[in-house]
């Protein structure tokens, strides 16, 4: 089979299929998709709601709990301990299956019926320990407003890390310590305000560094210490440099401009790829063979990937991974084979489609909050013979629709689009998600104008910020939302010497995500010989780019 070049059935835009592409599809018995990648990521997103939390009570034991579900939303949530228990029976939510229904009909009245945990935990992670603010995430102790992370201590208002502690405001990392305001920063302590930074210690405003040490506001340095703004220097005079701005948040953030502009003088790479081969993207290690994929370890013979972690021989996923292969239109699936269409499978599941919450499940199609099933439709058990029969049917069913082989539809949807990790990664506003098809929310739960201190009353100095700052609500200087300084956090900021933020965690996430850069690929020159590249920088960035090649050789 040749390749082909497709029209998107929502947005129009011509999308390509490559001969390995239909080799791919053609494993998983699925049609070729007929939306382009773009809006098959939306689709996906609707289901990955990691930030947007609510206070609500769980409908079975009136406890209450932070949940991911809106209160107004149509499903019966309920606790994790309610949930894990042995009370209740997910089989006895069942329906057959009836064939003169559209079938996605029928699995949304299974979803809106069976119970949902008010958060996802990892059964690989384990638990989260005193830790309930965290979501899409597991293994974690005391930690604070964490999100799509595991096995991580004493962390605060971060997403997408691993084995990490003592650490606040972090996007992307692996194995850190004392570190804050970090954009992929990996196995480093004490680094803050650092972007594509490993094995460094103690340095502030870092930007493509490696090995560093007691480096200010330095750019593509390697095996380096007593600089800044690559300038060496030596130790004492280094010293009294950062002590004249550490601390203050006027003159933190007259470094922080400050370096943005020394920081466009230096060449960038054209990704921030590490041990990674034949593969296009962004943020991607010790990976081979991926095209598309964002924020992807540990991965081989992926394709637009987001967020997932020792997956294999997989197309159009969000999340989890590991351990994982032949997975297809996935939102948090791991541990699992051959899943199509499907949301939180793990724990050793195969051939799941179209399902919800499966552990341990085997050969289950268009179910919801299952353990250890086999043959399974719609939560009602089979033969195997009926279920194979039944299946073959529904598949013919939704093909005819071309629905068989992408992800569930939007109709079916737990969240919003501006709940969700869709907003984050390609933002749309109230009226152009309503024409999607998608739903909007207009009150998402946040305060605003309670504040009992401005941002001008806030001491410049964390030396000067007294404790009972912790008792006094905040105002957001960038969307105005109120906000908090938990007693934790404010010894954190003591302790680094670190100015208390003037922006709320939203806020301050979204500043990460800009530094981060977008996730889509721009075809672009190398700066220095002018090869063609494909990049995350846009042609009309004003960023130096350079390829691989020249970048080595004139930085490494």
């Amino acid at each position: 089979m040749n390749t082909e070049t497709k029209q998107c059935n929502k947005c129009k835009e011509a999308f390509i299929i490559e001969i390995d592409d239909f080799a791919f599809y053609e494993k998983m018995g699925v049609p070729a998709p007929v939306l382009c990648p773009s809006c098959r990521f939306q689709r996906r997103c609707l289901f990955r709601n990691e930030m947007t939390l609510y206070n609500r009570t769980c409908a079975l034991c009136g406890k209450s709990v932070i949940s991911m579900y809106n209160p107004k939303s149509p499903y019966t949530v309920w606790c994790h301990k309610c949930w894990d228990s042995d009370v209740w029976d997910p089989y006895s939510y069942g329906q057959k299956y009836d064939p003169s229904r559209p079938f996605f009909e029928q699995l949304g009245e299974l979803l809106r019926r069976v119970p949902k945990k008010t958060t996802v935990t990892s059964s690989g992670a384990g638990p989260n320990i005193n830790s309930d603010y965290a979501n899409m995430a597991g293994g974690n102790k005391n930690c604070y407003f964490v999100f799509n992370t595991g096995n991580c201590e004493e962390t605060m208002y971060s997403r997408g890390l691993r084995q990490c502690r003592d650490t606040v405001d972090a996007y992307f990392g692996n194995d850190i310590e004392r570190c804050y305001e970090t954009v992929n920063v990996q196995e480093s302590s004490g680094v803050m305000w650092g972007q594509n930074v490993t094995g460094s210690l103690d340095s502030t405003f870092l930007l493509n560094c490696s090995g560093c040490s007691n480096c200010f506001g330095c750019v593509n340095l390697r095996n380096k210490s007593y600089h800044f703004f690559n300038e060496p220097l030596s130790k004492d005079e280094y010293k009294k440099r950062v002590k004249a701005v550490v601390g203050s948040y006027a003159g933190t953030e007259e470094m922080r401009r400050k370096f943005e502009e020394f920081a466009l003088k230096h060449p960038r790479r054209e990704n921030s790829n590490l041990k990674t081969v034949n593969s296009t993207g962004n943020y991607l290690f010790e990976s081979k063979n991926l095209s598309d994929c964002f924020e992807a370890s540990k991965c081989e013979d992926c394709k637009y990937g987001f967020s997932i972690k020792l997956a294999k021989d997989s197309y159009d996923s969000i999340g989890y991974g590991y351990s994982s292969e032949l997975l297809l239109e996935c939102v948090a699936v791991g541990y699992a084979q051959h899943i199509i269409g499907s949301y939180w499978v793990e724990m050793d599941s195969q051939d799941v489609a179209y399902s919800f919450a499966i552990r341990n499940g085997k050969y289950c199609f268009g179910c919801d909050g299952l353990k250890g099933a086999e043959y399974c439709i719609l939560n009602t058990r089979y033969e195997k013979e009926e279920y194979e029969r039944l299946r073959e049917r529904i598949v013919e069913e939704l093909k005819a629709a071309d629905e068989y082989g992408l992800f569930l539809p939007p109709a079916l949807a737990p969240f919003a689009y501006n709940e969700t990790v869709g907003q984050d990664n390609m933002p749309l506003t109230k009226k152009e998600a309503l024409a999607a098809g998608f739903r909007w929310e207009d009150e998402l739960q946040m305060t605003k104008g309670k504040e009992t201190m401005v941002p001008d009353d806030i001491p410049d100095h964390i030396k000067d910020v007294p404790k009972s700052i912790t008792d006094e609500v905040l105002k957001c200087v960038s969307c105005e939302r109120n906000y908090r300084i938990t007693p934790s956090e404010l010894r954190f900021y003591q302790k680094m010497i670190i100015p208390v933020p003037r922006k709320c965690f939203y806020c301050r996430h979204a500043d990460r995500l800009n530094r981060r850069g977008p996730m889509k690929i721009f075809d672009r020159t190398c700066d220095m010989c002018s090869k063609q590249i494909k990049t995350v920088y846009a042609p009309d960035r004003k960023e130096i780019v350079y390829c691989e090649q020249c970048y080595q050789s004139e930085i490494v």
